[in-house]
């Protein structure tokens, strides 16, 4: 990372700076540091990346968890493995489950890496906010909003009374691509309104007959229903827009953050997810030990809630 990181050190914007002259004289002067975003942006992305390093260290010294492989696992009761986590190692944890310092701690550490995953979604947010737009993304969307959300979620963004929670839990999101498909829907949308508002004054194929406060009005639901969106499912596969700025951005700086940040965010989505695992773990093992010697309502023993 420090090999990586060591070119952003060129990357310099001229800054004016006062200066004493031999003869006392005090003039100002042109000088050179460090360009103002990758000033901002690389220390914080540094110290969420000791953040994590620092978790998964911890995670190797635990002493109350382990994992086995599915061979391992053949004889025993597999209710541990979560479906929709297959491919991850199978937890085990003590027959009466963990302790409760170790179970506060991984809550803690978990909230800790969820504030290290929503600082990198929005490093990379800003980074990709500030790379230009190719004009090969641009020239493949539709003409208006309607035909690139479709008649039923263009109806629904358009009502009077509009409730952005109650809309994207009419939606399905039963697959990753269905949730990307929505995303990519939703941005070109965005910003062909967007586009439709800077270019109203004089003819343009972007032209309709809504008028600019509404279509404005639009783009403000479209963009909250995106930032929902990407908080409800911050494991989801970059947008269409997304892959069009990486691919076609010339930046060297903005490409470093963004890709620090991108890693720092999937590396973040996967420890909460493997914390997650355990706990997870640790409930069914403590219900299942519960049930085996009948608690009737006391619960307190083993920490069941």
């Amino acid at each position: 990372m420090d090999w990586l990181l060591s070119v952003t050190d060129h990357i310099v914007e001229f800054v004016p700076s006062q200066q004493i002259s031999k003869d006392g004289t005090n003039m100002e002067v042109m000088v050179t540091r460090q360009r103002s975003d990758l000033l901002a942006n690389i220390p914080g992305l540094l110290k969420l990346d000791a953040i994590l390093i620092e978790t998964l260290d911890n995670f190797g010294q635990e002493q109350e968890f382990w994992y086995v492989s599915k061979n391992e696992n053949q004889d025993m009761d597999n209710s541990s493995q979560r479906d929709d986590k297959w491919w991850h190692p199978i937890v085990k944890v003590p027959e009466n489950g963990l302790s409760e310092t170790s179970r506060k701690r991984l809550q803690y550490l978990k909230e800790s890496v969820n504030q290290v995953l929503k600082a990198a979604m929005n490093i990379n947010a800003q980074v990709l906010s500030e790379i230009q737009i190719p004009e090969s993304y641009i020239d493949s969307l539709p003409k208006n909003g309607r035909e690139s959300l479709g008649d039923s979620i263009y109806k629904s963004i358009t009502v009077d009374s509009f409730d952005p929670l109650q809309f994207l839990s009419a939606m399905d999101f039963s697959t990753e691509h269905k949730v990307l498909d929505f995303k990519n829907r939703i941005e070109a949308s965005i910003l062909i309104w967007k586009r439709k508002m800077n270019q109203k004054d004089g003819w343009n194929p972007w032209g309709s007959g809504i008028s600019s406060g509404k279509r404005e009005l639009f783009e403000v639901r479209a963009e909250t229903i995106l930032l929902l969106l990407k908080q409800q499912f911050p494991g989801v596969a970059q947008s269409s827009l997304d892959i069009s700025k990486i691919q076609e951005n010339r930046d060297v700086g903005l490409a470093i953050q963004e890709s620090y940040s991108r890693v720092l965010e999937s590396l973040a989505f996967s420890v909460m997810s493997r914390i997650e695992d355990v706990l997870h773990a640790d409930s069914l093992t403590r219900t299942l030990r519960c049930s085996e010697i009948d608690c009737s309502g006391d619960t307190d023993t083993l920490g069941i809630q």
